[in-house]
């Protein structure tokens, strides 16, 4: 389960571009809580301590307390973090405010294990990760940190699907239509040249036995005397003037 972050923050006085530049010159990120039917709360946190809490990995599926913008702690969910395209800093964050126990849709990393115990991947194979996240609805106190995949027994053109995947108790795929693909073992280069190979050969054969064919069922017609030939025996040539 992901581990609970805590921020403190400051409700912001002033909004609007210039406030946040001046915010921003200050150390401090802009940032507004909303959801669970309350009013918008504009707030401002520490630049250092946001990035502290990104840096952990796991801060966009983790419960983060907003300690200092209201008379209690409030229980937010990060939904979106922006970034300066030039600096790569955090310049503004969307915490969504949630209750205690609430279900929320989280993206879940996938961590793919037991690969020495692949035959597939031990004979060449590749894996080929189609979602290296899963989205999850679950309990907000019990998000986890990522989601184990096991590899073992795949073999090479094995594919794993969502309903190989053991999910935490309570937490659902949003995607509940369809046995989605997780990921797949493919042959490597070298295999796929060996089966293009024998394919070519294949359709070589084929069209060498097709053409044997043909030329069998030409000399058959040419053996058979009909109508026209008959007529061209005979003809005669007319004498020249």
């Amino acid at each position: 389960m992901s581990d609970q972050l805590t921020l403190s923050a400051e409700t912001r006085e002033r909004v609007g571009k210039g406030a946040s530049r001046a915010l921003r010159r200050e150390g401090r990120v802009p940032a507004v809580i909303y959801g669970n039917k309350q009013e918008p709360l504009g707030i401002h946190v520490e630049e250092k301590a946001l990035m502290k809490a990104l840096m952990t990995g796991h801060f966009m599926n983790s419960v983060v307390m907003i300690d200092g913008a209201d008379k209690a702690a409030i229980r937010t969910l990060p939904k979106d973090v922006a970034f300066d395209p030039v600096s790569d800093r955090p310049i503004h964050v969307d915490f969504l405010r949630i209750a205690k126990n609430a279900s929320v849709t989280v993206n879940v990393p996938v961590n793919f294990i037991d690969e020495d115990d692949a035959p597939g991947i031990k004979k060449g194979g590749v894996l080929n990760v189609v979602r290296h996240e899963l989205e999850l609805v679950v309990d907000a106190d019990k998000i986890p940190e990522a989601i184990d995949v096991s590899l073992k027994g795949l073999e090479v053109g094995d594919s794993i699907h969502i309903s190989n995947v053991t999910l935490p108790t309570g937490a659902e795929p949003t995607i509940d239509d369809r046995d989605f693909t997780i990921a797949t073992v493919i042959a490597p280069s070298a295999m796929k040249s060996d089966v293009q190979e024998a394919l070519a050969e294949d359709a070589a054969l084929a069209e060498e036995a097709a053409a044997d064919q043909q030329a069998e069922t030409t000399e058959e017609a040419d053996a058979t005397p009909n109508d026209d030939d008959n007529d061209d025996d005979k003809t005669t040539e007319q004498p020249k003037d």
